[in-house]
């Protein structure tokens, strides 16, 4: 039986309630996240300007060995760059600029085509420095402590502007998940990992884990499989092997936008699972946020049910 996608005459008062939930939360913890974000990211700029010797030698040679640093040079211009500006001003390619700011350099690119493209970027990158946060490099001069630490927080600030929303929603993530682990913890449940050359529905019962990729087929005519993350995966104490754990996806959201035009994610996952494991398959979200009745009422219409943070005693609903 459903548990909560069968009664909209709830919807309206549990979003209130949990949009109130989320928001007690942003204030208090993610104020603190921001902060540490930030702290990280201001040495991961001072690094940036020490290897180029205080952004007087932005050069090919440099990102290559230290491909991370580009973010912190892409947020020291004037404007700061997005990733996409940057490779149509330097007509370079999507995929290189991914890989080096994932800290690689693309394996398959010719060492003549890389550097071609390095050099283009670099000359972007040096040709529109912000000289206001930097102002030794028109002074021709080395830059003050002070200097070097000011300029730094004025570009992790602008780096952790462009992320606080991944930011937060990381933080939000984690706390899910920890509540979700002390639920079952609580209840005799033990953290452990499937490996994965057993079968799904081989888990063993009584044990639960995170972030479990999934294979699934994404129609009835594709004998390929891929992969799912999911968030929660847990086999119920009493469950008879063989027999389909319980999938868990927690999501939370800042503002009801962004839910209404990624509520197709969660509909493409039920329909993969149900079309590789059959239509007994259990798939239940995990809300805390900005979830009004647009979503929801779409998410029903899915098959898909949910459990309330605010209330997440329902979880005893689903034979945990």
């Amino acid at each position: 039986m459903p548990i909560n996608a069968d009664k909209p005459q709830l919807w309206k008062a549990d979003t209130r309630a949990s949009v109130d939930q989320f928001n007690q939360w942003f204030m208090k913890f993610a104020p603190k996240a921001y902060r540490d974000t930030r702290k990280k990211s201001i040495q991961s700029v001072e690094q940036g300007l020490t290897l180029t010797k205080d952004l007087r030698a932005i050069t090919p040679e440099v990102i290559k060995r230290n491909p991370v640093i580009l973010p912190t040079l892409r947020m020291s211009t004037c404007p700061p760059l997005a990733r996409d500006r940057l490779i149509g001003l330097a007509d370079s390619t999507k995929n290189l600029v991914g890989c080096l700011e994932e800290g690689k350099v693309p394996r398959l690119l010719s060492p003549e085509l890389l550097e071609e493209n390095l050099e283009k970027i670099t000359r972007i990158l040096s040709r529109m420095l912000d000289v206001d946060i930097f102002p030794w490099l028109e002074e021709n001069r080395n830059p003050t402590k002070e200097e070097r630490y000011r300029s730094s927080t004025i570009v992790a600030d602008r780096l952790c502007g462009a992320i606080a929303e991944p930011i937060v929603r990381n933080a939000q993530e984690k706390r899910q998940l920890a509540l979700i682990e002390k639920y079952l913890t609580g209840r005799g449940y033990k953290l452990k990992s499937h490996p994965a050359a057993t079968p799904l529905h081989q888990m063993e019962p009584g044990t639960f884990c995170f972030r479990m990729n999934v294979l699934v087929k994404p129609s009835k005519l594709e004998a390929k499989l891929v992969k799912i993350p999911i968030d929660v995966v847990i086999q119920p104490k009493k469950a008879k092997l063989p027999h389909l754990p319980l999938l868990i996806e927690a999501k939370s959201a800042g503002d009801f936008t962004n839910v209404n035009k990624r509520r197709k994610e969660e509909a493409i996952k039920i329909t993969y699972l149900k079309t590789t494991y059959g239509e007994k398959v259990q798939f239940v979200l995990f809300l805390c946020g900005y979830f009004d009745a647009a979503y929801l009422g779409y998410e029903a219409a899915e098959g898909i049910d949910w459990i309330w943070e605010h209330r997440t005693h329902d979880l005893d609903q689903l034979g945990i």
